[in-house]
């Protein structure tokens, strides 16, 4: 292979940067930047001079000796300080090197997928790793980068080996007398991976909100406070507010964290009837987001079924412009903060309760493939119940379902999704 390199950290002023060099001649690189040669995995401090013997920087290198290194090759990182003229004038350097070239995005990461390093399942947790935003984001992203997917399916994988050797063993053997009935604990098998698998895939879609955030929509009347609300909730002005009804058309949304939750508050439209062609387009589109969204926060007094939204179950209602009513009954005031801790608690509840229910696959990816391989699995049952004259047919689902569990962590039938997966990583990785 080439042997590439690029800047590991952020671009713009820093204290430190980090170069990394990935390949064959990483070695050599550092050898001929240094002007002295470096004993296989270690750290040192030495000086860097380009190819006329000018000093470049004083750096930092860390040396790693494949297979033991993130790519599975001979590593050598230069952590140089962090100007910009630093980091450029060390890349020329390097790329003045012959056999040396500038990595493509994604590709040490997709190195370490190709040498062993990592499985496809743990490159998507590296890349969900590098976007989180929320403590639960990086505990989801830190569970699949290390190995917990893959280890999933690889028990799942060794199960349905086990089951489908059992069979072939009675068809093997099928002219002699084969003294245990294996049908019982390949059908134990089987109900458990499929009840295994059905717990899987009902959580991915939690998992996703995980990943991508959560969605709650304000909901209620034209000027009932729900921008204000939205405002005080966000703690900036994110949305006009006006005592003229109708001021929001279209659908306002904030990113927050709450409770290490990635959550985007959506401010709606107030729902009611018009003649307004714009304000009825925004209405339209408030009740679609608001039926899509995972939680609902209906601002009104009592319940208003005029609005023309369903409660769902973990729905809050809550009464507006607490500051301006006497009544005990839960309310809150977007000017005077009366009721938003209250209201923050209760939607932290209901999502953390939600969150409760993710699994580890986290991406749609993985759901199909699980989903074929419950189908496949479903089939094998339903030949296994025929008798012995349909093991062959049962085993061979089997052994389809194996393929979809290997897919989900790519050692089969993923190579058309590489070249997307691997351009959403930045160039250092």
């Amino acid at each position: 292979m080439d042997t590439i390199f690029a800047l590991a950290t952020a671009r713009g002023k820093s204290g430190v940067a980090v170069i990394r060099v990935s390949g064959p001649r990483a070695h050599d690189a550092a050898a001929t930047l240094t002007g002295s040669g470096l004993a296989g995995r270690g750290m040192s401090v030495r000086n860097l001079y380009d190819v006329h013997g000018e000093l470049l920087d004083e750096a930092v290198i860390l040396t790693f000796v494949g297979p033991n290194s993130f790519t599975g090759e001979d590593v050598v990182e230069f952590q140089i300080h962090g100007s910009s003229a630093s980091v450029q004038a060390v890349s020329s350097a390097l790329a003045a090197l012959s056999d040396l070239r500038q990595a493509e995005p994604g590709e040490f990461t997709r190195r370490a997928l190709e040498n062993g390093r990592l499985d496809l399942a743990q490159v998507e947790g590296l890349a969900d790793l590098i976007d989180s935003e929320t403590e639960a984001q990086r505990k989801q992203a830190q569970a699949i980068l290390s190995g917990k997917l893959g280890d999933l399916a690889e028990s799942w994988r060794r199960d349905l080996i086990r089951a489908a050797s059992l069979l072939e063993a009675v068809i093997d053997f099928a002219d002699e007398e084969v003294p245990t009935d294996v049908t019982p604990e390949v059908s134990q098998i089987l109900e458990r991976l499929m009840g295994a698998l059905r717990q899987e895939i009902s959580g991915v879609r939690i998992a996703e909100r995980i990943r991508d955030g959560f969605e709650v929509a304000i909901i209620g009347a034209p000027n009932v406070g729900k921008s204000t609300l939205l405002n005080a909730l966000a703690g900036r002005d994110a949305a006009i507010t006006s005592d003229i009804a109708g001021t929001t058309r279209d659908v306002i949304e904030v990113r927050m964290d709450l409770a290490g939750l990635p959550v985007t508050l959506l401010d709606t439209a107030g729902l009611r009837d018009t003649d307004d062609v714009v304000e009825s387009l925004g209405i339209g589109l408030a009740r679609q987001r608001a039926e899509r969204a995972d939680l609902r926060v209906f601002l009104i007094d009592g319940w208003d079924s005029s609005l023309g939204i369903s409660r769902q179950t973990g729905d809050i209602v809550v009464a507006p412009k607490a500051d301006l009513r006497g009544t005990r009954e839960f309310a809150v005031s977007g000017k005077t903060g009366q009721g938003i801790d209250e209201l923050i608690t209760k939607i932290e509840n209901v999502l953390v309760d939600k969150s409760t229910g993710a699994g580890i696959a986290t991406r749609d990816r993985h759901r199909k493939a699980m989903t074929d391989s419950l189908e496949r699995l479903l089939a094998a049952r339903n030949l296994l119940d025929l008798g012995p004259d349909s093991y062959d047919l049962s085993a061979e689902e089997m052994r389809s379902a194996i393929r979809s569990l290997e897919s989900l962590v790519g050692r089969i039938g993923v190579e058309n999704l590489l070249d997307e997966i691997f351009a959403s990583f930045c160039l250092g990785k």
